[in-house]
């Protein structure tokens, strides 16, 4: 980042093309999270200028995709954090949505337990 080493962590920018290599995703998907309203980048002309805090949203982005959220969901949750009180809501909301997760994920276990069984019957 030449000519930006004088800034603080909380100043740093960033490029689309610096998002992309450092998370391994393409332009295109941080674009699509920027038109989905979970981030919001300055313009410089034609130029998306990222914020330290738009890096720290795609991350959160991110991980929630991994986790199985939703993006409505992801949503919720990081527009919990900008609230009075955000941070206690943000962590009661995540750790529902994560009990929530948990059940799926184990009910898909248990019926792909079940089709397994079934195939074994049947071969």
């Amino acid at each position: 980042m030449s000519g930006q080493t004088a800034k603080t962590i909380s100043e740093r920018e960033y490029s689309i093309s610096d998002l992309a290599k450092e998370f391994g995703i393409t332009s295109r998907s941080i674009r699509h999270y920027e038109d989905e309203k979970l981030i919001c980048p300055e313009r410089r002309g034609v130029h998306r200028i990222y914020s330290a805090r738009d890096r720290v949203r795609l991350q959160l982005i991110l991980r929630g995709k991994r986790l199985g959220f939703s993006l409505a969901e992801i949503r919720e949750i990081i527009d919990l954090y900008d609230l009075p009180e955000g941070k206690q809501k943000q962590a009661k909301l995540l750790v529902e949505l994560i009990q929530k997760r948990r059940d799926a994920l184990l009910q898909q276990r248990k019926d792909i337990e079940h089709m397994l069984k079934e195939l074994d019957m049947l071969e």
